[in-house]
């Protein structure tokens, strides 16, 4: 795993420099909404992403909320039962204040 894999790239306003900015991603707490599929040959994480949230950037949340997905990888291995938490709103309102106020 590349040490900037969790970073995105901000520019100084009054110099132009770059840094590197670290983000930080929220534990996703259960709810009594959240759907469970079973992936087969061939899904991905991005394409269920936009499947449920019609966003396959948000494929990350799909990741965080299951421990049985390997970290840094979009395809699950076929068989393997995802929660796929519905509550998105609430989700990207965490990562939000996650990364804002650091």
């Amino acid at each position: 795993m590349n040490r900037y894999d969790n970073s995105t790239i901000e520019i100084t306003p009054t110099t132009g420099r770059q840094y590197y900015k670290q983000k930080y991603y929220p534990n996703i707490p259960l709810s009594e909404t959240d759907e469970y599929v079973i992936t087969t040959i061939g899904d991905r994480l991005d394409t269920l992403a936009y499947s449920y949230y019609r966003d396959s950037t948000l494929w990350w949340v799909i990741s965080m909320a299951n421990n049985n997905v390997t970290k840094g990888s979009i395809f699950p291995e076929p068989g393997t039962q995802l929660r796929i938490p519905t509550n998105i709103n609430a989700v990207l309102s965490l990562y939000n204040q996650y990364n804002t106020t650091r």
